[in-house]
């Protein structure tokens, strides 16, 4: 039984082995069937019961929104809300794939300070984001409020390390209710390696 089952293990690691071997020969050597590009390999996620190892080229080139944000949001024809009032001072990520993170300076964590968003790009320079938070009351924290969207329409400067524009917030409650409307306007800078904590302030 144990020689049968140290056969079985010998015969499973030569096959991993060997799948490992012929993805690394694919990886470095290329396809010469697919176009010469920029792009690289990268392994993509396996299922159960798919017996078919894949690689895929993804074009290597980013968006010039892709990177790290500072963003302040400022109202302006808020009901309630002064013009000038600065509503929000967040830390934000565009990523590559078309999805977007914000960490919001001005609300505390137990109101859910973190929300996801999507974007595109809508050419020159100009971009769209759908964004969505779920808020919490940190005084009642029996249920969220309800969602929060934000939508930005922003155009990116020309040496790609600022944009600016528009932004809406709508705060409804559980059963979809409007509960609250802001808007204003944005101006982010790009955040760098080179980036001191001073200047986020």
């Amino acid at each position: 039984m144990k020689s049968t089952f140290k056969k079985m293990a010998a015969q499973l690691g030569m096959l991993l082995a060997g799948t490992l071997l012929a993805a690394t020969a694919v990886a470095q050597c290329g396809n010469p069937g697919l176009p010469q590009t920029n792009g690289k390999y990268h392994k993509q996620a396996w299922h159960p019961g798919d017996s078919t190892a894949r690689l895929e080229l993804v074009d290597g080139s980013s968006d010039p929104i892709v990177g790290m944000w500072q963003v302040i949001f400022t109202s302006e024809g808020s009901d309630g809300i002064p013009d000038g009032t600065v509503v929000d001072n967040a830390l934000v990520q565009w990523h590559a794939d078309g999805t977007e993170i914000m960490n919001s300076g001005l609300r505390p964590p137990a109101s859910s300070n973190f929300c996801l968003g999507v974007w595109q790009n809508m050419g020159s320079s100009a971009y769209k984001l759908n964004h969505f938070a779920i808020s919490w009351d940190p005084s009642n924290l029996s249920g969220p409020l309800g969602p929060a969207q934000i939508k930005e329409n922003i155009t990116l400067a020309q040496d790609q390390n600022a944009y600016a524009g528009k932004f809406t917030i709508d705060q409804y409650d559980e059963s979809g209710n409007l509960k609250m409307h802001v808007q204003g306007t944005i101006s982010a800078h790009r955040i760098t390696i080179a980036t001191h904590a001073k200047q986020l302030l």
